[in-house]
């Protein structure tokens, strides 16, 4: 089976390197009869996709090189597509890829990280730390007391990998842990489970609200002015999902008025937020660039881990676990 891996050009970052695969083979012995390449420009691209049972590449990559732009000719081996990210939204519909070639993401690589980050966004908001940081650049010394997370409740929204960490961390701090998911199946780390359509009805009684869900048709946009009105005044929110799938101008507005207490989001729509945008200026808010996830010590090495969980997988006549699904988006 040949592997071609196309880090983009100049990555210096999270590139995938020749040492990360040989480290790789040797936690994964059995991964016998594996040929690789490597490029990261586009006639190694060109070079590699022709031979290649299976790509690993950036998102990023994909859109630019092969949505749309990919007849059997190109890639005439390729079983898998595997993307080194969990959130594949800019590929769908995934009417592009033909049927013999699968979709893969690396979903499990995000939690540790994901869930350091959530836990640490709700305490600086039990904390105002938005609001001091805000106070801070205006020279305001305006002393506000906090109350712990230990028994407010927290609404969290998708519970896979983001959203568990960050509720299993949320249960650990004493916090009762309400969860939202496509179905209302229980989860180790919530007191209890609704499904999605049921949010509305759980959404009164959160003090906290975490956006954790992928980003699909069914979840753009779901939090918007009346979902975020139904939230209880000075509610909090976090959202390390994507920036569409809330209203920002309705999240602007209600933190101007002062019916929400707070928020910390690591997205945005667009990508890079651009300086005039009125989230930067918003009061109680705290941007962070798109790096709540990702950690530079350890992502590649998971990632490799995963893909070859998958081919193991493929190999036994299992599937693809990581394999998105285009009904879901995920």
């Amino acid at each position: 089976m040949r592997i071609h891996v196309q880090n983009p050009a100049g990555e210096t970052l999270f590139p995938i390197t020749e040492a990360q695969w040989r480290q790789a083979l040797t936690r994964h012995p059995d991964m016998t009869g594996l040929t690789v390449s490597f490029a990261d420009d586009d006639a190694g691209f060109a070079a590699g996709l022709g031979e290649a049972d299976i790509l690993l590449t950036w998102v990023s990559e994909v859109d630019r090189r092969l949505k749309g732009k990919l007849p059997p000719e190109r890639a005439p081996g390729l079983k898998a597509i595997f993307c080194n990210s969990a959130g594949v939204d800019r590929l769908l519909p995934l009417d592009w890829l033909p049927a013999r070639t699968a979709l893969l993401n690396n979903r499990g690589t995000h939690g540790a990280k994901a869930g350091e980050y959530g836990i640490m966004a709700l305490l600086m908001l039990a904390n105002h730390i938005p609001t001091f940081a805000q106070a801070q650049q205006r020279g305001e010394w305006r002393p506000r007391f906090a109350t712990l997370l230990a028994g407010r409740t927290v609404c969290v929204v998708g519970l896979g990998t983001l959203g568990g960490a960050v509720a299993g961390w949320a249960k650990r701090f004493g916090m009762t842990v309400i969860g939202v998911r496509s179905r209302a199946t229980p989860h180790e780390s919530c007191d209890e489970v609704v499904a999605q359509g049921d949010m509305d009805s759980v959404l009164p009684r959160a003090d906290y609200l975490v956006l954790a869900c992928p980003l699909t048709p069914e979840t753009r946009g779901l939090m918007d002015r009346r979902r975020l009105a139904l939230l209880p005044a000075g509610a909090r929110l976090v959202n390390i999902g994507r920036g569409a799938l809330w209203d920002q101008d309705a999240l602007c507005d209600l933190l101007e008025g002062g019916h929400l207490g707070g928020a910390v989001t690591d997205v945005a729509t667009p990508e890079p937020l651009p300086p005039e945008h009125r989230l930067w200026r918003a009061p109680n808010l705290l941007v962070t660039p798109h790096m709540s996830s990702d950690n530079p010590d350890t992502y590649n090495d998971i990632s490799l881990d995963i893909l070859f969980e998958n081919i193991r997988a493929h190999r036994a006549g299992q599937g693809w676990p990581n394999q998105v699904r285009p009904d879901r988006g995920y």
